[in-house]
């Protein structure tokens, strides 16, 4: 009997420990249950925002996308603004290398053709007026040496034979009646330089140097024209968001979102409060099991109490029975609470095990994808293909496992079926407009002559004028001579002394007047015409040195001038052109930049998919991880509770017994006979007698 009773109290407490647990983790999964339901709730509305974030964001991606043309059509402005200078500067760089050395030749020829003329009208009037000096001073010089070679000669002159053979040379050294006539050539430079050339050069660099803005002023209207051309947007670009797939339902599918949203809210209010009522009713039920639980241990606690306090002679069995009927109570209520507990198991699992085994099960292994791209399982109004306007199906298991790696819609919807990029990606018409424009530039530099009128005439007239032709040796010849033989001074001076020297005093006074004539003629006439033949002998030798190189130039500069006048408005025509490509070929490389960036952007960045993929998992986190798996543990739990609730009836029924006090069990079991029919020892089992006492006898059962 111990044995069993023993066993039975071990059985009922193990089975009572195990309600408790379950009882625990009961409280725990119903707690656990309301307070994921409150975040979970609160994350659909979020869940819903990031899904109309996605459908509202492609349109305004695309959008923004097609309104960053403006930033190359900007750099193409900002450079438009002075492309006309810049064109300039490029043809006056290139063209400065050979208009300064031109103009520097010009108003180096210049300068020396005024120094030619120049020398030329004094070689003209050089000996011209030493033509007319030597006929005055010839018979001069003739009536002086008539008179001296007299007066020398006379029988009475001492010491006169030096001074009378000097005299005898007193005649006109060089004859420039000899020289060649320079009146052909002086009437044909006549007027010349009519040209003004370091005014002309001076002109002529000022118009180069300005060329930046004169080509600025000639390409301003056409610089206007093309802005106006860069400043249109190309048709493609214009409608690269309005034709892009979903477009028109983008708008409605945002809205639609927002009203879910919105409309949501009130019933996850609802859904809260009557979560709040579930997690009272699941206290209330897992409150109920304690009871049982509580019932099973005070009855197992009072009881074992009481048949450990039989073993004294005064002990009373109070609490025997009252552990009787704590277990009693329990038993009680465990088919009290039976009914309502298998009510809520089944319903619990009803719900969560059908949404674990259908819904979270599947949509974890991808079978809830596969369902959905199965055709007939949906209805044609939710096919997404249809809803997008596609021309090609496409698998939304797929499209899930694209989006949650990264992908983009156009690679997920598989748009390039049915959205034509490069379409409106052709900027062809765009860029050919714009290279006519471009072709229309022009500068005009007919007004840069590096030779006026006047100064090509100056030098056409020097170039035929024939001064290299002169007999320059001629005028040499005669400037080598002396203009009087003998020196006109030396021999004044020698009859001076000679006159000293004569006796006769009427001689003497002779002497010393024709040595006062001499000085007198050579101070007027001679000495000046002296200073002519070093003037003329000076523009000779100038003229001579000059005369061959300067033919030469005048000619290389008449024949440069005649060919830049020709050449540089093509030279200009070909660095504009030159410039105006260079120019059109990177802004054509902006805009091609673009494109390159748009096609990169719409089919790999732009729309993607991930914000769907992570509203999927978020929603099925929400339903299976935050709300089905801790609703699933708690039915679970309780349903541990109420499985084990039957063998706690049948063990504490068992046990129940064994704590009543000993009469109550016999009178159940049929076996009291009266109070005195059995002895203390017939009535007590063997293992609970007490030893007999010699000082209290045995009391009766």
């Amino acid at each position: 009997m111990a044995c069993e009773r023993g066993t039975l109290m071990a059985f009922l407490l193990l089975i009572t420990l195990v309600l408790l647990i379950g009882l625990v983790c009961a409280f725990v999964t119903n707690q656990r249950v309301h307070e994921e339901t409150r975040p979970s709730l609160e994350a659909v509305p979020e869940t819903l925002r990031s899904l109309q974030g996605l459908v509202s964001d492609v349109p305004q991606e695309l959008q923004a996308v097609s309104q960053q043309f403006s930033l190359p059509q900007e750099r193409v402005l900002q450079e438009l603004d002075d492309v006309g200078v810049r064109i300039g500067n490029t043809i006056h760089t290139q063209l400065r290398s050979t208009v300064y050395p031109a103009l520097a030749s010009v108003l180096s020829l210049g300068q020396a053709l005024q120094v030619t003329v120049h020398h030329l009208q004094v070689l003209n009037a050089t000996s011209w007026g030493l033509q007319k000096g030597q006929e005055q001073l010839e018979p001069q010089l003739a009536e002086r040496r008539g008179y001296l070679q007299m007066l020398l000669q006379s029988p009475g002159c001492q010491g006169c034979s030096g001074a009378e053979s000097r005299a005898r040379a007193l005649e006109l050294g060089a004859d420039f009646t000899q020289v060649p006539p320079v009146d052909k050539v002086l009437h044909r430079l006549k007027g010349v330089p009519e040209a003004n050339f370091s005014s002309m050069v001076q002109e002529d660099n000022n118009t180069f140097n300005t060329l930046p803005l004169l080509a600025a002023l000639q390409t301003a209207q056409v610089v206007k024209e093309i802005k106006e051309t860069v400043a249109q947007d190309p048709q493609g670009v214009r409608t690269l968001a309005q034709e892009f797939p979903g477009w028109d339902t983008a708008s409605h599918w945002s809205q639609t979102l927002e009203d879910v949203e919105r409309r949501s809210r009130p019933y996850l209010q609802e859904v809260q409060r009557y979560e709040r009522y579930r997690w009272i009713v699941g206290c209330v039920l897992c409150s109920m099991v304690l009871l049982v639980v509580v019932c099973n241990l005070l009855g197992l606690c009072l009881g074992i109490w009481g048949l450990s306090a039989r073993e004294d002679p005064s002990h009373s069995e109070a609490k025997g029975e009252a552990g009787a009927r704590f277990l009693m109570m329990g038993v009680g209520f465990s088919f009290l609470f039976a009914a309502p507990l298998i009510l809520l198991v089944f319903a619990t699992f009803l719900v969560g095990g059908n949404v674990q085994t259908l819904v979270c099960s599947s949509w974890e292994s991808g079978e809830l994808y596969e369902f959905v791209d199965t055709p007939g399982n949906l209805p044609p109004s939710m096919n997404l293909t249809h809803l997008l306007g596609l021309r090609r199906n496409i698998s939304i298991l797929r499209a899930y496992q694209e989006c949650k790696e990264g992908a983009a819609l156009w690679s997920v919807l598989r748009l390039n079926d049915s959205y034509d990029l490069e379409k409106h990606l052709d900027i062809s018409q765009y860029i050919t407009k714009l290279e006519e424009d471009m072709q229309s530039l022009t500068v005009d530099v007919q007004d840069l002559d590096v030779l006026s009128p006047a100064a090509r005439r100056d030098l056409e007239a020097l170039q035929d004028s024939g001064f290299e032709k002169i007999n320059y040796p001629a005028f040499l010849t005669q400037t080598q001579k002396p203009v009087v033989k003998t020196d006109m001074a030396k021999l004044a001076q020698e009859l001076e002394a000679v006159a000293q020297a004569q006796s006769d005093a009427a001689l003497q006074l002779q002497l010393q007047d024709e040595a006062r004539a001499l000085r007198r003629l050579h101070k007027e006439v001679a000495f000046p015409q002296q200073a002519l033949v070093a003037e003329l002998n000076y523009s000779v030798i100038a003229l001579m040195s000059s005369a061959p190189h300067l033919q030469a130039e005048t000619s290389d500069v008449l024949e440069k001038a005649t060919y830049l006048k020709g050449e540089l408005p093509a030279w200009a025509t070909r660095i504009l052109r030159n410039e105006s490509d260079c120019y059109l070929s990177r802004e054509v490389n902006y805009f091609s930049q673009y494109v390159n960036w748009v096609r990169k952007e719409v089919t790999q960045h732009i729309a993607t998919c991930q914000p769907l993929s992570g509203a999927m998992d978020n929603g099925r986190v929400i339903l299976c991880d935050m709300i089905t798996a801790p609703w699933n543990a708690f039915w679970f739990c309780l349903a541990w509770c109420t499985f084990f609730l039957i063998p706690s009836i049948i063990f504490a029924v068992k046990t129940a017994k064994y704590f009543r006090p000993i009469r109550k069990r016999l009178r159940a079991e049929g076996l009291w006979l009266g109070p005195h029919s059995l002895s203390a020892d017939a009535t007590v089992p063997p293992a609970q007698r007490r030893p007999s006492s010699s000082t209290f006898p045995e009391s009766p059962p």
